[in-house]
């Protein structure tokens, strides 16, 4: 789910508990947490499916009032409207601790390497391309590995799951536990 500055703003500072989208299934679950950007993570504590809004409601997404909640959802198209009560997580995200991690065990190596050879060889080329390049854009990086942008986007968040790479403004770099992957010799 992306949270717009508003809304991440918002779940920071406690005056938006709530966000309302149009979904033809929901994208998330109650429970699921979800990075917010800056290291902040937010937890949907409920998902449902509403027919109606409240100012009430309103208030708690970040609008003045039930109009301007509808006016937004209402260029949003038709499907749905999913009500989405949410929290701030008061612990960093696992993944940024995961991330920075700037050494590894030879079995954390072995086990790096062996995930990445199930992925494929692009994720090899990739990673080793990220780092070549730190910085650049997603859509100049997709053609040297044969991808197109979607898919290559998809698989950068793959090696971000391990903790392997960091998504800046334009493109990506490494993360300190993806350059000390890269600098260990493989077995």
């Amino acid at each position: 789910m992306l949270f717009e500055r508003r809304l991440r703003e918002g779940v920071q500072d406690g005056s938006i508990t709530l966000a309302f989208r149009r979904w033809k299934r929901a994208q998330v679950k109650a429970g699921g947490r979800y990075r917010m950007g800056e290291g902040l993570l937010a937890e949907v504590t409920s998902v449902e499916i509403v027919t109606d809004v409240t100012d009430e409601d309103a208030r708690a997404a970040g609008f003045p009032d039930r109009a301007a909640l509808l006016a937004d959802l209402g260029r949003r198209g038709t499907d749905p409207i999913h009500r989405l009560a949410l929290r701030l997580v008061d612990a960093p995200d696992p993944r940024d601790v995961l991330a920075a991690t700037d050494h590894l065990t030879a079995e954390e190596v072995a086990a790096l390497a062996a995930r990445l050879e199930r992925m494929g060889p692009w994720a090899e080329r990739t990673l080793r391309l990220i780092a070549e390049r730190p910085g650049v854009r997603a859509g100049d990086l997709a053609p040297e590995v044969g991808q197109d942008l979607t898919r290559f986007k998809l698989n950068v968040r793959k090696l971000k799951a391990l903790g392997l790479t960091i998504s800046l403004e334009a493109g990506y770099r490494l993360s300190p536990r993806g350059e000390a992957y890269l600098s260990t010799p493989k077995p």
